[in-house]
Parts: structure tokens; sequence; C-alpha cells
């Protein structure tokens, strides 16, 4: 599913004048071939080597403990089609296309696929790779359907062969998570499998294990935001007045491609960093003007989001004293984000500051919620956002990421990544010093 940032740039690169089509938003494409590149990002080296992936003890200690929320739910069996959920779970990574494709968990017994025909050598060959991904792929059944079959007849049928057609959980017939994700056409089709199958969101399982990272997950997001902070740096150190946005977003394509772990990056300018989500209007660099970047990158499948505003030469008085409320917000979310306390509290803390600081009331210039979960989805359960009274646990992440926005003249977001411990968030990476020296050491 495409970013927020790749629609941005996809857009944009559109747009742009073809000695300017920019390929971020596709980071494994081939930039120009005549792309020369700044010494400070020519110096980035490759990093893949320091990624661990997710081990197959890992993912069957998630199995085990998806079963656990599924008989908690009264659920009898979990079913996910493609996307994120299919790959924390067994490892499979499985484009999403107009025919039918699920792994299914039930609450007893094996998983199984359901496919069709023509892939079955294909979903094959990944549950025998080495090293293995797949749990249980040993006692995995796959049920494979012809271009003419209904894929949700099948499915009913092979729910009906590990028992799930009248219910076994203490309800009037079989219930169904369906992992939120799936296209409607999917959803609907296993609604109206069978009479005796009722079709629910699988949410409070797939959250329910994914929303706590383990040591694992979380060493591999430390080492996202690590790499997207240096690749940062990098461009930062690249960048001249006379460039333009779109040039400054192919830079940092390029500088993830040396790094080895794919990203995009946003980049807005003057006025148009008021807009938190950008503009596809081109924009040329100058001295004091804010430069707001937005970008992640990922890594074994985890990913980060970090925003850094920042300016060419001198900031003015104003510029300074927005950045350092912003600052003073980012650091009061986090001191919020202590385990036991609900998420809405560390959106309180931050808008709080903003509003504080004469920039309210509410969200006249904070205008979005404070932060978003994160981990394989760049934007996931939970949301830092009023009402919101889930209560944090420790290994739970998100992005902290105040802003205040004043439409015309410019805006200021700073955006780090953090994982939720009994004493507050830890971030992953240091919080931006200044916006003349923005990667600042200590």
């Amino acid at each position: 599913m495409p970013s927020r940032r790749s629609f941005l740039l996809a857009a944009s690169a559109a747009a742009a004048a073809p000695s300017l089509h920019l390929q971020a938003q596709r980071p494994s494409a081939s930039l120009p071939s005549d792309l020369k590149l700044p010494p400070a990002i020519a110096a980035l080296k490759d990093r893949r080597s320091e990624a661990v992936p997710i081990t197959l003890e890992e993912r069957e200690h998630r199995v085990e403990r998806a079963r656990a929320l599924l008989s908690s739910n009264k659920l009898d069996a979990l079913v996910i089609c493609t996307g994120t959920s299919l790959t924390y779970f067994t490892g499979l990574r499985w484009g999403q296309s107009e025919r039918f494709f699920a792994w299914v968990l039930p609450v007893k017994g094996a998983p199984f696929v359901v496919c069709p025909v023509f892939e079955e050598g294909r979903v094959r060959e990944r549950m025998e790779a080495k090293p293995p991904t797949l749990p249980e792929a040993s006692v995995t059944k796959v049920y494979t359907w012809n271009e003419d079959e209904s894929p949700y007849t099948l499915l009913a049928k092979a729910l009906k062969d590990a028992g799930i057609s009248t219910g076994k959980i203490g309800s009037a017939g079989g219930r169904i998570g369906i992992e939120e994700r799936t296209q409607f056409a999917f959803a609907d089709g296993i609604a109206h499998a069978s009479p005796t199958l009722t079709a629910v969101s699988a949410t409070p399982v797939t959250y329910g294990c994914r929303a706590v990272k383990s040591p694992a997950e979380l060493a591999l997001m430390r080492l996202a935001n690590d790499n997207t902070l240096n690749v940062y740096e990098a461009a930062w150190k690249s960048l001249e007045p006379g460039m333009t946005n779109r040039q400054v977003s192919q830079f940092i394509a390029a500088a993830y491609q040396r790094t080895g772990f794919p990203g995009d990056a946003s980049c807005q300018v003057g006025e148009y960093s008021a807009l938190p989500h950008g503009s596809l209007q081109p924009q040329v660099i100058k001295e004091g003007q804010i430069i707001l970047l937005d970008d992640g990158c990922t890594v074994e499948g985890y990913q980060s989001d970090i925003s850094r505003s920042f300016v060419l030469g001198k900031a003015t008085d104003k510029q300074k004293q927005v950045f350092d409320i912003v600052h003073k917000a980012q650091s009061a979310a986090l001191a919020a984000g202590r385990a036991g306390a609900p998420c809405h509290a560390v959106d309180d803390a931050a808008r709080k500051v903003i509003t504080d600081a004469g920039y309210g009331p509410d969200y006249k210039h904070f205008t979005h919620r404070l932060g978003h979960g994160i981990g394989m989805d760049g934007h996931e359960w939970p949301y830092l956002v009023r009402g919101n009274n889930t209560i944090l646990e420790p290994g739970m992440t998100f992005s902290d990421e105040p802003g205040i926005y004043i439409v015309g003249e410019f805006g200021i977001r700073l955006e780090d990544d953090w994982v939720s411990t009994p004493n507050g968030g830890d971030m992953f990476t240091p919080q931006s010093p200044s916006l003349e020296q923005p990667f600042a050491k200590g």
C-alpha cells in the first residue's frame, strides 16, 4: 500500500520536467546514470549486514499468540490475504492482485493456504525455503482453485475440513476474523462463502500480536531510524541554495540505495512547509527558509518515520521561537509516553505546550494528532490522539511528531520514533537540537 510520501513523490514526479523526473517513490528503480552524488552521500556505506532477520522461532511464537487471541475473542479462524500481516506471521511476501490468495490460521489445527492452482508451485517453493520462515510448514495444506471456480466456496470447504462450520467456540456459527486491510471484494466473498460462517474484524488478533514489539523487532526499527537519520544528515550537508525540492528527494533516494535499505523522502520549502503533507508545487531552496523533510526507510520489513525542519544560513527569531515550542512539545509527549498511561495523554501533553505558547486553541496551528503506531506499516495501531483510551504497554512503538503550521509563512515539525517504557518514551534517535545545526551531537 503506497505511503503518503510515495504518493506525493509519484505525483510530483509526474508533474516534473523529464530532466527532473524522480524515482524516489521506488528506491530500487534506476536513478539517472549521470547523477553525480555529493561527497557526503557518496560516503554512505551498505548496512544490510547489520540487519538480523526475524527467526522462524519468533514467528512460531506469534502464531501461538494469535491462537490464544482467537480463542479469547471467540473466533474460529484468522484469514489473511496479503500485506504486512501475512509477512508478520509467515515471512511470505505476496503481492495483491484480483485473484484470491489467503493464509488461514484455525484456532485449533494446522494452518492452510488457498491459492490459484497455477500458483501452487510458487507457494510450495516459499514453504520449503531455506532458512525456513513459515510456521508449521510441514503440516500446512494447500487448497487450489481454477480460474472458473469460486475461491470462496473452496475456503468454506477448507474451513469445514478444519472443523469450522457450526462454531466450535460457543457461537451459533463459525466466526471468521478477516485482517483489516483485506480488499472489499475478498472480504465480501468470504462473508458470503457459507450461511454458517460469520465474517468479523480480526483487528483484536492482529493488533494484539503486532502492537507490542519484541527485542528483535526493536533492533530492526532502531537500525531503520539510525539509517534514516544518517541519510538525512548526508542530504543536509549536500544542500545548496538554488536546488529544487525534487532534486533533494532524488539525492535522498540515491542515499538510501547506497545504504541498501529502500526509502523515500518528501522535501517542502518555505510556505509549503506549512502544509503537513506538503505540496506538488515545484520549490527552490533559499537561505533562511524552512526546509521540512519527512522520510523513512524499510529494514527487513520494519519502518522508520522521521521529520526534520531546518534552514540553510540564519534562522529568524520567529522561526527559532516556533522551533523551541515544538521541541518542548516533543519532549513533553515523550515524557508522557510511559507504559500504563492512555494514548490520548501523549497527545494532550504536546498540545498543551503548543496551546500555552499561544499557538492554540486546539487544532488551530497543530493540525494533526501527535503520532501513530509504527512497525511493519508506517502507520498502524494504536494512534496517539484525543479520545483514545488504549493503555500504553512496554514495547509499543510510535512516532512523536508535534508541529506548528503558519499558513502562508512556514511550518515546523519534529518527528522521531520511540518505544514506550515504564519510565516514559525511549527515542530511537536524538532530538534535533536547532534549526541551524539540526544534526549537532550532544
